[in-house]
């Protein structure tokens, strides 16, 4: 990937939903909406099959079919970020043999979870997974997840010795951490807020950007505000940024994308129907939803 094309995922990325029927069935036709509520929000790329996805639940076939369905209705018009990782390497590395990469422009990597390897196993882990990877690979790091912080110092090292490892997606909350890989990097390696509520202070320490939850809900509000931080107009994207302050900890309160989704059935986009061992929210969440939705 050029520096140019690394440019494309300059702003903001969705985390997208999967919706799901009554009858636990992937809900395509909602799909379809959401898609389109994403594109004409303003949004520059998607990433399908994700945690936010719930791709922890879906089979094999269903995260193909998902996979396919969004780059066919995406059409090129932005680019299509692919969530693919997990805990073992080599099962990840196989999972590059069966997905089509044609319209898929990266893919977003978790750091191993469960496992809680050391620096040198994850620094291990991504080498591998770069070698494999037909596209260029974002590194994922959220230790609220998976267990296990990636050091400033090994996503440095994969950085510096990998030119398809071209960007993090940050998640510890650690703002020293994240400025470290800021101050550190090499020329155009990214550096991607993976919190929506600290996007704009990050931007400002100089980020690239955001992989977001509550623009699935608000993407027209949400990346305009991201855009107009990466400009360095904060005038405007503070105003822009506590408009949405109030509902962002509301979303990940009963856990993710329980939130995300009520807000979006209030938004008559798709249902608020999640997977096992997931529920949705509690009426009295559910009820505070609503009145941000509805103020």
């Amino acid at each position: 990937m050029s520096p140019l094309t690394n440019k494309k995922l300059i702003g903001t990325g969705v985390a997208m939903v999967t919706p799901f029927q009554s009858n636990g069935d992937v809900d395509f036709v909602a799909l379809g909406r959401l898609i389109k509520h994403l594109i004409n929000g303003k949004c520059e790329y998607l990433v399908p099959l994700g945690t936010t996805g719930e791709s922890a639940t879906l089979s094999k076939e269903e995260k193909l079919a998902v996979l396919n369905f969004t780059v066919e209705k995406v059409n090129k018009k932005i680019p299509v970020v692919l969530g693919l990782g997990g805990n073992s390497t080599n099962e990840v590395i196989n999972q590059f043999n069966e997905y089509n990469f044609k319209g898929i422009d990266a893919v977003l990597s978790v750091s191993p979870y469960y496992n809680k390897p050391t620096q040198e196993g994850v620094y291990q882990h991504y080498k591998h997974i770069a070698n494999a990877s037909p596209v260029p690979v974002i590194l994922y790091n959220v230790p609220s997840r998976t267990g296990s912080n990636i050091a400033a110092e090994t996503t440095l090292r994969l950085a510096h010795d990998f030119k398809n490892i071209i960007a993090i997606k940050e998640a510890s909350g650690n703002m020293e951490q994240c400025m470290h890989i800021i101050k550190n990097r090499p020329k155009n390696f990214l550096v991607i807020s993976g919190d929506d509520v600290i996007t704009l202070p990050l931007i400002a320490a100089g980020a690239d950007g955001v992989i977001s939850v509550v623009a699935n809900a608000y993407p027209k509000q949400f990346s305009e505000m991201v855009r107009q931080s990466i400009k360095g107009n904060f005038e405007s994207a503070r105003k822009l940024h506590y408009q949405l302050l109030d509902v962002i900890p509301l979303l990940f309160a009963e856990g993710n994308p329980a939130g995300v989704k009520a807000v979006l059935n209030a938004l008559h986009i798709c249902d608020e129907n999640v997977r096992l061992p997931l529920v949705p929210v509690s009426k009295n969440l559910r009820k505070l939803l609503l009145e941000f939705v509805n103020k």
